[in-house]
Protein backbone atom coordinates (compact mmCIF):
# COMPACT_ATOMS: atom_id res chain seq x y z
CA UNK A 1 0.00 0.00 0.00
CA UNK A 2 1.14 3.53 -0.77
CA UNK A 3 1.68 5.76 2.25
CA UNK A 4 0.27 9.25 2.05
CA UNK A 5 2.72 11.89 3.24
CA UNK A 6 1.74 13.56 6.50
CA UNK A 7 1.54 17.04 4.95
CA UNK A 8 -0.78 15.90 2.16
CA UNK A 9 -2.98 14.00 4.62
CA UNK A 10 -3.23 17.01 6.93
CA UNK A 11 -4.12 19.24 3.99
CA UNK A 12 -6.78 16.78 2.80
CA UNK A 13 -8.23 16.51 6.30
CA UNK A 14 -8.37 20.29 6.62
CA UNK A 15 -10.10 20.50 3.25
CA UNK A 16 -12.77 18.03 4.38
CA UNK A 17 -13.39 20.02 7.57
CA UNK A 18 -13.60 23.27 5.60
CA UNK A 19 -16.09 21.75 3.14
CA UNK A 20 -18.21 20.41 6.01
CA UNK A 21 -18.50 23.95 7.41
CA UNK A 22 -18.84 25.82 4.10
CA UNK A 23 -20.63 23.61 1.59
CA UNK A 24 -20.78 26.13 -1.24
CA UNK A 25 -18.58 28.71 -2.86
CA UNK A 26 -18.24 32.38 -2.15
CA UNK A 27 -21.67 34.08 -2.59
CA UNK A 28 -20.67 35.90 -5.77
CA UNK A 29 -23.57 34.56 -7.86
CA UNK A 30 -27.32 34.16 -7.41
CA UNK A 31 -26.90 30.40 -6.97
CA UNK A 32 -24.24 30.71 -4.28
CA UNK A 33 -26.19 33.49 -2.58
CA UNK A 34 -29.24 31.24 -2.37
CA UNK A 35 -27.15 28.33 -1.10
CA UNK A 36 -25.59 30.56 1.56
CA UNK A 37 -29.06 31.35 2.86
CA UNK A 38 -30.55 27.86 2.58
CA UNK A 39 -27.65 26.15 4.38
CA UNK A 40 -27.43 28.61 7.29
CA UNK A 41 -30.03 28.42 10.05
CA UNK A 42 -29.61 32.10 11.01
CA UNK A 43 -29.72 33.43 7.46
CA UNK A 44 -32.60 31.08 6.64
CA UNK A 45 -34.82 32.97 9.09
CA UNK A 46 -34.15 36.19 7.17
CA UNK A 47 -35.51 36.66 3.65
CA UNK A 48 -33.16 36.88 0.68
CA UNK A 49 -34.84 40.08 -0.47
CA UNK A 50 -36.69 42.75 1.51
CA UNK A 51 -39.43 44.84 -0.06
CA UNK A 52 -38.99 48.59 -0.09
CA UNK A 53 -42.11 49.29 1.99
CA UNK A 54 -40.75 47.05 4.75
CA UNK A 55 -38.03 49.65 5.35
CA UNK A 56 -40.51 52.53 5.67
CA UNK A 57 -40.24 53.67 9.28
CA UNK A 58 -43.59 55.57 9.32
CA UNK A 59 -45.34 52.29 8.44
CA UNK A 60 -43.73 49.79 10.84
CA UNK A 61 -42.08 52.18 13.34
CA UNK A 62 -39.54 49.33 13.78
CA UNK A 63 -41.51 48.08 16.79
CA UNK A 64 -40.85 44.42 15.99
CA UNK A 65 -37.12 44.99 15.56
CA UNK A 66 -36.94 47.13 18.70
CA UNK A 67 -38.71 44.41 20.68
CA UNK A 68 -36.19 41.82 19.52
CA UNK A 69 -33.29 44.18 20.23
CA UNK A 70 -34.54 44.73 23.79
CA UNK A 71 -34.91 40.96 24.20
CA UNK A 72 -31.24 40.56 23.27
CA UNK A 73 -30.26 43.25 25.79
CA UNK A 74 -32.32 41.50 28.47
CA UNK A 75 -30.66 38.17 27.66
CA UNK A 76 -27.16 39.65 27.90
CA UNK A 77 -27.71 41.74 31.03
CA UNK A 78 -29.72 38.97 32.69
CA UNK A 79 -26.90 36.49 32.12
CA UNK A 80 -24.41 38.91 33.70
CA UNK A 81 -26.73 39.53 36.66
CA UNK A 82 -26.88 35.79 37.33
CA UNK A 83 -23.20 35.91 38.33
CA UNK A 84 -24.09 38.10 41.33
CA UNK A 85 -27.57 36.92 42.32
CA UNK A 86 -28.65 34.14 44.70
CA UNK A 87 -32.36 33.17 44.73
CA UNK A 88 -32.34 32.77 48.50
CA UNK A 89 -34.19 34.49 51.33
CA UNK A 90 -31.93 33.62 54.29
CA UNK A 91 -28.19 33.25 54.73
CA UNK A 92 -25.16 35.42 54.07
CA UNK A 93 -25.91 35.59 50.36
CA UNK A 94 -29.56 36.36 49.70
CA UNK A 95 -31.62 38.02 47.01
CA UNK A 96 -32.15 41.36 48.74
CA UNK A 97 -28.52 41.65 49.80
CA UNK A 98 -27.29 40.83 46.30
CA UNK A 99 -29.47 43.56 44.80
CA UNK A 100 -28.12 46.07 47.33
CA UNK A 101 -24.54 45.00 46.53
CA UNK A 102 -25.23 45.48 42.84
CA UNK A 103 -26.26 49.06 43.55
CA UNK A 104 -23.41 49.96 45.92
CA UNK A 105 -20.50 47.47 45.68
CA UNK A 106 -20.27 45.84 42.23
CA UNK A 107 -18.53 47.99 39.62
CA UNK A 108 -21.15 49.16 37.09
CA UNK A 109 -23.65 46.97 38.96
CA UNK A 110 -26.31 49.64 39.18
CA UNK A 111 -25.90 50.43 35.48
CA UNK A 112 -26.28 46.72 34.67
CA UNK A 113 -29.39 46.36 36.77
CA UNK A 114 -30.96 49.55 35.41
CA UNK A 115 -30.29 48.44 31.82
CA UNK A 116 -32.08 45.16 32.55
CA UNK A 117 -34.95 46.87 34.32
CA UNK A 118 -35.62 49.59 31.76
CA UNK A 119 -35.17 47.20 28.85
CA UNK A 120 -37.87 45.02 30.42
CA UNK A 121 -40.24 47.99 30.68
CA UNK A 122 -39.38 49.01 27.14
CA UNK A 123 -40.02 45.55 25.74
CA UNK A 124 -43.51 45.46 27.23
CA UNK A 125 -44.25 48.82 25.61
CA UNK A 126 -42.76 48.02 22.19
CA UNK A 127 -44.45 44.60 21.95
CA UNK A 128 -47.79 46.24 22.84
CA UNK A 129 -47.29 49.00 20.26
CA UNK A 130 -46.20 46.41 17.69
CA UNK A 131 -49.46 44.52 18.17
CA UNK A 132 -51.43 47.76 17.81
CA UNK A 133 -49.59 48.52 14.55
CA UNK A 134 -50.26 45.03 13.20
CA UNK A 135 -53.95 45.30 14.06
CA UNK A 136 -54.30 48.84 12.69
CA UNK A 137 -52.67 47.95 9.36
CA UNK A 138 -54.59 44.67 9.02
CA UNK A 139 -51.43 42.58 9.04
CA UNK A 140 -53.23 39.81 10.95
CA UNK A 141 -55.45 38.94 8.00
CA UNK A 142 -55.00 35.82 5.79
CA UNK A 143 -52.59 34.20 5.36
CA UNK A 144 -51.07 35.62 8.56
CA UNK A 145 -53.58 34.44 11.17
CA UNK A 146 -51.20 31.88 12.64
CA UNK A 147 -48.45 34.46 13.08
CA UNK A 148 -50.93 36.73 14.86
CA UNK A 149 -51.52 33.90 17.36
CA UNK A 150 -47.74 33.52 17.79
CA UNK A 151 -47.45 37.26 18.39
CA UNK A 152 -50.21 37.15 20.99
CA UNK A 153 -48.37 34.34 22.79
CA UNK A 154 -45.17 36.39 22.65
CA UNK A 155 -46.95 39.31 24.31
CA UNK A 156 -48.27 36.93 26.98
CA UNK A 157 -44.78 35.55 27.65
CA UNK A 158 -43.39 39.10 27.76
CA UNK A 159 -45.84 39.94 30.55
CA UNK A 160 -44.92 36.74 32.38
CA UNK A 161 -41.20 37.54 32.09
CA UNK A 162 -41.81 40.98 33.54
CA UNK A 163 -44.01 39.59 36.32
CA UNK A 164 -41.63 36.82 37.40
CA UNK A 165 -38.70 39.25 37.38
CA UNK A 166 -40.61 41.66 39.60
CA UNK A 167 -40.29 39.36 42.64
CA UNK A 168 -36.55 38.68 42.34
CA UNK A 169 -35.29 41.76 44.29
CA UNK A 170 -37.30 40.43 47.27
CA UNK A 171 -37.94 43.88 48.72
CA UNK A 172 -41.18 45.17 50.21
CA UNK A 173 -42.41 46.59 46.90
CA UNK A 174 -41.82 43.32 45.05
CA UNK A 175 -43.21 41.14 47.85
CA UNK A 176 -46.51 42.93 48.25
CA UNK A 177 -46.97 43.51 44.53
CA UNK A 178 -46.63 39.78 43.81
CA UNK A 179 -48.86 39.05 46.82
CA UNK A 180 -51.67 40.66 44.83
CA UNK A 181 -51.09 38.11 42.06
CA UNK A 182 -50.99 35.33 44.63
CA UNK A 183 -54.38 36.32 46.02
CA UNK A 184 -55.79 36.53 42.49
CA UNK A 185 -54.52 32.99 41.83
CA UNK A 186 -56.19 31.80 45.05
CA UNK A 187 -59.47 33.28 43.82
CA UNK A 188 -59.53 30.91 40.82
CA UNK A 189 -62.87 29.04 40.94
CA UNK A 190 -62.76 25.46 42.26
CA UNK A 191 -58.97 25.03 42.00
CA UNK A 192 -57.73 28.27 43.55
CA UNK A 193 -55.67 26.76 46.39
CA UNK A 194 -54.22 24.01 44.20
CA UNK A 195 -53.38 26.44 41.40
CA UNK A 196 -51.65 28.92 43.72
CA UNK A 197 -49.73 26.05 45.35
CA UNK A 198 -48.37 24.86 42.01
CA UNK A 199 -47.45 28.34 40.75
CA UNK A 200 -46.10 29.83 43.98
CA UNK A 201 -44.78 26.67 45.64
CA UNK A 202 -46.87 26.86 48.80
CA UNK A 203 -49.97 28.20 50.52
CA UNK A 204 -48.20 31.50 51.21
CA UNK A 205 -45.63 33.63 49.47
CA UNK A 206 -42.15 32.55 50.56
CA UNK A 207 -38.76 31.13 49.52
CA UNK A 208 -40.34 28.49 47.27
CA UNK A 209 -42.07 31.20 45.27
CA UNK A 210 -38.80 33.10 44.86
CA UNK A 211 -37.02 29.97 43.61
CA UNK A 212 -39.80 29.06 41.17
CA UNK A 213 -40.02 32.56 39.80
CA UNK A 214 -36.24 32.61 39.36
CA UNK A 215 -36.22 29.34 37.41
CA UNK A 216 -39.10 30.49 35.25
CA UNK A 217 -37.51 33.89 34.68
CA UNK A 218 -34.02 32.71 33.67
CA UNK A 219 -34.74 29.31 32.05
CA UNK A 220 -38.31 28.36 31.21
CA UNK A 221 -39.81 31.57 29.88
CA UNK A 222 -36.72 32.81 27.92
CA UNK A 223 -36.42 29.45 26.13
CA UNK A 224 -40.11 29.47 25.21
CA UNK A 225 -39.92 33.11 24.12
CA UNK A 226 -36.82 32.55 21.98
CA UNK A 227 -38.46 29.54 20.32
CA UNK A 228 -41.60 31.52 19.51
CA UNK A 229 -39.52 34.45 18.19
CA UNK A 230 -37.77 32.10 15.76
CA UNK A 231 -41.14 30.76 14.54
CA UNK A 232 -42.46 34.33 14.30
CA UNK A 233 -39.60 35.42 12.05
CA UNK A 234 -39.86 32.27 9.96
CA UNK A 235 -43.61 32.73 9.39
CA UNK A 236 -43.07 36.37 8.34
CA UNK A 237 -40.78 35.15 5.59
CA UNK A 238 -43.05 32.29 4.52
CA UNK A 239 -46.09 34.59 4.41
CA UNK A 240 -44.42 36.92 1.92
CA UNK A 241 -42.55 39.31 4.19
CA UNK A 242 -43.85 42.34 6.03
CA UNK A 243 -47.19 43.56 4.75
CA UNK A 244 -47.33 46.77 2.75
CA UNK A 245 -49.48 49.86 3.18
CA UNK A 246 -53.18 49.29 2.48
Amino acid sequence: MLEIPAQIWQKTKTSYIWRSLFRHGYPDSRKNQSLAVFTNVFLHLHPVKVRRHALAIPYTWCMGGLSFFLFLILTLTGTLLMFYYHPSVDGVYNAYGDIKDLETVVVFGQLLRNMHRWAAHGMVITVFLHMIRVFYTGSYKPPREFNWVIGTLLFFFTILLSYTGYLLPWDQLAFWAVTVGYEIARATPFIGDEFSFVVFGGFQLGPNALLRFYVLHVVGLPLATGFLIAIHFWRIRKDGGITGPL
